[in-house]
């Protein structure tokens, strides 16, 4: 469930997107053998010579993922196998390459397949002291510590310039001889342009990125290629040369895409759901029609398309495809999950990661592959696990805030998502404790008083809201991890801090 949003219960059956030629991505994995990386320079591998044969046994674990019921379909097997072709990459769900949950609380260390098998600790660090080495989010002040976050660089100033025309910007883009298409669009990057926190992270990324040489990865398998060839002096992107470069501009302009995919997929929710307000004003659909809000955001995903194509690199144009396609799943999970579902702590994280953490998680991915990374190389793995706990720990704080801040404070109306049914991690926590709050959870508070009741046993219990924030910050230390195999810089420091922000904020 997106925290932004202010809603009540509906029952529209309009379209969430237009989304049918993407197929979902599948569970399989597909194993690499063991493969070793250098660091030295070496050109792009061509995108064609992918191959999807891979079907190795994993070595990492031999434990069975949990069976979470029914997933979200959006095509058949058969139309799924259809649209694959030896060219193809057989993506991964994030939740099937990065741990979700703890040990302790029976979460399980994914198999070592294609997406994840490149985590070296230091082959990206030979011979350069990193004074964060090991870092802790727990030895900071407002987690436990007495150390202070602002010793690290502050990540919204070090890219504020570079946002600064990011909302005029994205409104000609999305420009249209359509007055009222035109201005729906425009709606969200108007005055109220939110948080600004997923191109925030891009833009981050992209620096990060820079400062880190490109591996080369012996061998043809698929997973070793989807690099953008780098038409600047030496073939590769560093420090020095990266800013105004061509990588650079492709690079922020993926930014602009994801934040079009983001805001298309707040307008087609709040006609689903009846929003009445976002982002502390009144949601789009209310302020034209529905019919109105849904063309706006199917308009923002097209031009979004056009715009990830001229990009021109094929593989991050399926694994932005993949994103898309990802919130879809995320919104049919929310309204099909089973009673028993409803339940699962990983039911409810594999929705989060579909509905937030899949669009930030794919989108730094690409962002490597943009300056040069293969697919399956330490960077670009790095890149997508640090997307893929972030999200989740921003989800997860967001659901907290539901129900400890002012709807003042957050620009909507406290207990959003139990008006939706939905149960979080801090309820679900509480029904750990209080068995009486399972049924409740099961036919989704729909009957009167059981809100209140499920309130109720939250505010007294003694673990819940703790546990819920352990959760959040699991996810954080996990995405500190996945940073720290990337060498020290400006902005992988500042990314670090951003974590800290995010578990900490307020609003």
């Amino acid at each position: 469930m997106n925290s932004e949003r202010t809603s009540k219960r509906g029952n529209y059956a309009v379209p969430l997107m237009i989304v049918a030629a993407f197929a979902l991505p599948t569970a399989e994995a597909f194993a690499p053998s063991q493969a070793s990386s250098r660091l030295v320079h070496t050109s792009s591998i061509n995108l064609l010579q992918m191959t999807a044969t891979l079907r190795e046994e994993s070595t990492t674990s031999s434990t069975s993922p949990k069976d979470l019921g029914a997933q979200p379909v959006v095509v058949s097997a058969e139309a799924e196998a259809l649209s694959h072709s030896e060219t193809t990459m057989k993506l991964v769900p994030s939740f099937d390459l990065f741990q979700m949950l703890s040990e302790e609380e029976g979460g399980i260390i994914p198999h070592t397949v294609a997406g994840n098998a490149m985590r070296d600790d230091t082959i990206l660090k030979v011979g350069i002291p990193d004074k964060l080495e090991g870092m802790k989010l727990k030895d900071f002040k407002g987690l436990g510590g007495k150390q202070k976050i602002e010793t690290l660089p502050d990540p919204f100033s070090m890219v504020e310039k570079e946002l600064q025309p990011f909302s005029d910007s994205i409104k000609e883009l999305v420009s249209t001889d359509q007055p009222i298409l035109s201005m729906a669009a425009k709606h969200f990057f108007e005055k109220r342009h939110g948080k600004r926190f997923r191109p925030t992270i891009i833009q981050l990324i992209a620096k990060a990125v820079a400062a880190c040489h490109p591996e080369e990865i012996e061998g043809d398998r698929w997973e070793y290629s989807g690099a953008s060839k780098i038409g600047m002096e030496g073939g590769k992107v560093t420090v020095g040369n990266h800013q105004g470069s061509d990588v650079w501009r492709k690079q922020a302009q993926l930014g602009q895409i994801v934040e079009m995919i983001h805001v298309a997929s707040l307008i087609h929710d709040d006609v689903l759901d009846e929003a009445d307000t976002r982002r502390g004003g009144e949601a789009v659909h209310k302020l034209y029609s529905n019919k109105v809000a849904v063309l706006a955001g199917d308009y923002l995903l097209a031009r979004a398309s056009v715009l990830l194509a001229r990009l021109e690199n094929t593989a991050v144009v399926q694994i932005m495809a993949t994103a898309l396609e990802s919130l879809v799943a995320g919104e049919i999970m929310q309204l099909k999950s089973s009673p028993d579902e409803l339940l699962q702590m990983e039911s409810y994280l594999r929705k989060s990661y579909y509905k937030t953490a899949s669009l930030i998680c794919y989108a730094c991915r690409s962002v490597a592959l943009l300056g040069g990374h293969a697919y399956g190389s330490t960077v670009a793995t790095a890149c997508e696990e640090f997307g893929f706990h972030m999200g989740l720990a921003f989800q997860i704080q967001d659901d907290i805030l539901d129900f400890t801040a002012a709807a003042s404070i957050l620009g909507k109306p406290a207990l959003a998502d139990m008006s939706l049914g939905l149960s979080t991690a801090p309820i679900l926590y509480a029904a750990q404790e209080f068995p009486h709050l399972r049924p409740l959870v099961k036919r989704r508070f729909k009957e009167q008083g059981d809100k209140q009741t499920a309130l109720e046993a939250l505010y007294s219990s003694d673990t819940a809201m703790d546990k819920a924030k352990d959760l959040a910050q699991f996810h954080a230390q996990k995405a500190v991890d996945a940073l720290l195999r990337l060498p020290p810089s400006e902005a992988r420091d500042a990314l670090l801090r951003l974590t800290y922000v995010v578990i900490t904020r307020k609003k």
